[in-house]
């Protein structure tokens, strides 16, 4: 039913639209114009993957199981407080943005990371298979209809961040665009770990 698909996708929106850790990544990709088709297609299908987890009963698991969540809650602080000490090292000496110049991040490091920023953050697990599978739970026939709503979604997101992000560009042709964005970047990654372990 459309209303099922319209509440799927502003449900999806509401949780995804936020500058995490993930999109924080994806930002920057995209303004380095790096590996882009491959990072937001990542993105986009890991979440769909975890909503049909979610509607499927994968969050009742989860819920049972209460290490999982904290062997991903501690995995997921250590990633986020050493990338944000990286980009905190990268605010202290900014480098001018040059396309399709410079050194480039191979793709199996940029996936490789993006799977970090996916997959060790606990939020994730809590946001797609244990809030949005209960809200499509509650639907009964629409549950799928509404995890398709919710999955496009992430995918009109992703693919805006990454590809939307290119029109920053000219402004970060300049070293200080690219401390401030870096030290952002940093502070994000720092805080989030840090809750993490406070949580």
């Amino acid at each position: 039913m459309p209303t099922d698909l319209i509440a799927g996708f502003l449900s999806g929106a509401v949780l995804i639209v936020a500058i995490g850790a993930q999109n924080s990544y994806v930002l920057r990709q995209g303004i380095r114009r790096e590996h882009v088709l491959p990072l937001v297609l990542f993105c986009a299908s890991a979440d769909a993957l975890l909503i049909v987890a979610g509607v499927a009963g994968l969050g009742a698991l989860i819920q049972a199981q209460p290490g999982l969540l904290g062997l991903a809650r501690y995995g997921g602080a250590a990633f986020l407080l050493a990338y944000g000490l990286a980009s905190a090292q990268r605010a202290w000496k900014p480098q001018q943005l040059v396309l399709g110049a410079g050194t480039r991040l191979p793709l199996g490091v940029a996936m490789a990371t993006c799977l970090g920023f996916t997959f060790l953050n606990p939020h994730v697990y809590l946001d797609t298979v244990i809030l949005l599978g209960a809200l499509a739970s509650q639907r009964e026939e629409g549950r799928w209809i509404f995890a398709a709503g919710a999955a496009g979604a992430s995918f009109v997101w992703f693919f805006a961040l990454g590809y939307g992000a290119r029109f920053l560009a000219p402004l970060f042709a300049k070293p200080l665009s690219w401390r401030i964005l870096d030290s952002m970047i940093s502070m994000t990654m720092l805080g989030l770990g840090s809750l993490l372990i406070l949580e």
